[in-house]
């Protein structure tokens, strides 16, 4: 009897399901794609202070210093041997690459121009993560996938008057290597925290950004003011170390080609800040293009 009321009245223990690590992994990946939308209106602010070169450099600098000090604070091992060729993928991808590119195209470009890079990126990454991990989606996936990018490219280009620029090169050629190195930290951050991933990314870079940065710095002179400063503070925190954690461990949880579809939201995002920071105007469509962009994430994720 006294073991059967203890069994009975045993406090029952909290299991999580997968259904539950999904959901977290989503909520990650989300957040991760907000500060991934501030990323070229405060690139665009940064602008006013800083020139690209150094700017990227800067930024660069800014955010290693930030992740090795969380690197040292907590007395975190040295990455293994065989991890280092992914993490120089995602340095020379997402921590030079990508901003370095997309910089310069914002000092021709506008953001919301800019912005179909973003709108290419998730269906970019997913192709580089099939090809990279052997996954295959479903066909109903790239249906989604492809039609949420066309949706996007569409209205992207209707904002900026649907004229291709001299930025285009930068803005393609960014979008290949982010792919990369999106995929690659994806894949990193199953065997190690994602802060770990973008934190050892950023400190294999320092031996170049910090020479690059005095050399920038002495070419490009700074002028400081509080968009330039606020705009700096941004992308090196949020865009570069804070908003690559949520976003590699989004992808651990729920995969690299699902976590990437989030991304279709990004340039509607990236728009609605470009108007309230940067005053830019877009037309009555962004309404209807968001719907479309939020079935076809919905069906990606049920895929």
């Amino acid at each position: 009897m006294r073991t059967q009321s203890s069994a009975t009245t045993a406090s029952p223990i909290a299991v999580t399901t997968p259904g539950d690590l999904r959901g977290l992994g989503t909520l990650q990946a989300g957040l991760g794609v907000i500060a991934f939308s501030l990323t070229f209106p405060s690139t665009a602010w940064g602008l006013e202070s800083f020139g690209p070169w150094s700017l990227v450099a800067v930024r660069a600098v800014l955010a290693a210093l930030v992740a090795g000090g969380c690197l040292l604070a907590l007395r975190v091992r040295l990455p293994a041997r065989r991890h280092l060729a992914g993490l120089a993928v995602v340095a020379a991808g997402v921590v030079l690459g990508f901003p370095m590119l997309t910089t310069l195209a914002l000092q021709t470009s506008t953001t919301a121009h800019a912005a179909v890079v973003v709108g290419l990126l998730p269906l970019t990454t997913a192709v580089f993560s099939a090809l990279r991990t052997g996954v295959r989606p479903s066909r109903r996936f790239w249906l989604a996938a492809v039609a949420g990018a066309a949706a996007v490219i569409a209205f992207t280009l209707a904002q900026s008057g649907g004229a291709l620029t001299p930025a285009d090169g930068y803005l393609f050629a960014a979008l290949l290597v982010c792919a990369a190195g999106y995929t690659e930290g994806g894949r990193l951050a199953r065997v190690m925290p994602g802060w770990q991933v973008i934190g050892w990314a950023l400190a294999l870079c320092l031996p170049l950004s910090v020479p690059a940065a005095a050399v920038a710095l002495a070419y490009e002179p700074a002028h400081l003011t509080g968009h330039g400063v606020a705009g700096l503070l941004w992308v090196t925190l949020g865009s570069q170390f804070l908003g690559l954690v949520v976003w590699y461990r989004g992808m651990a949880a729920i995969g690299v080609p699902r976590a990437s579809q989030l991304q279709l939201a990004q340039p509607l995002l990236t728009l609605v800040w470009s108007a309230l920071l940067l005053g830019e105007h877009f037309t009555v469509a962004a309404p209807l293009t968001a719907v479309a962009v939020l079935v076809c994430i919905a069906v990606t994720q049920r895929s």
